[in-house]
């Protein structure tokens, strides 16, 4: 299992999370590159219909992150977010996702070492769980 190289989909805020993902690059700091980074205004736009679509699709693991609380562009997008992600927890024990295949997370746009960590972490988590094998099920459901 050790040469599993998971597929990460991450879902970030273009104000925060972007800017730090960015940060991180023009640092030169290093970081696992089976991360995609998908850019949203906010992470409060992101529909967890999406998440499941990316797991329908063949990622192993997901990233949703955004601007810490009450620094949010849009006032209140990230408590939106937050609020949809307690839903998602259900609906992903519902479905039989492990739930620790998915991370939310804060990064502000400063935060370029923690968004490395973040990654870092999460591919390894992943890694450990193995590649996903419910997307057939997803997929028969009529997500992806």
């Amino acid at each position: 299992m050790s040469d599993f190289n998971p597929k990460i989909v991450a879902f970030v805020c273009n104000w925060c999370t972007y800017a730090g993902a960015d940060l991180t690059g023009t640092s030169r700091m290093k970081y696992s590159p089976q991360v995609s980074i998908i850019r949203f205004p906010c992470t409060g736009r992101i529909d967890f219909m999406l998440l499941l679509k990316a797991f329908a699709n063949g990622a192993d693991g997901i990233i949703v992150s955004g601007c810490h609380p009450n620094d949010c562009h849009y006032s209140s997008g990230n408590f939106h977010a937050r609020r949809r992600w307690i839903v998602f927890r259900g609906l992903l024990d519902f479905l039989g996702i492990d739930v620790r295949r998915v991370r939310f997370s804060w990064v502000s746009a400063a935060e370029g070492a923690k968004w490395a960590q973040l990654v870092n972490d999460t591919a390894e988590h992943v890694r450990q769980l193995g590649p996903f094998s419910g997307y057939h099920r997803l997929r028969g459901l009529g997500v992806g």
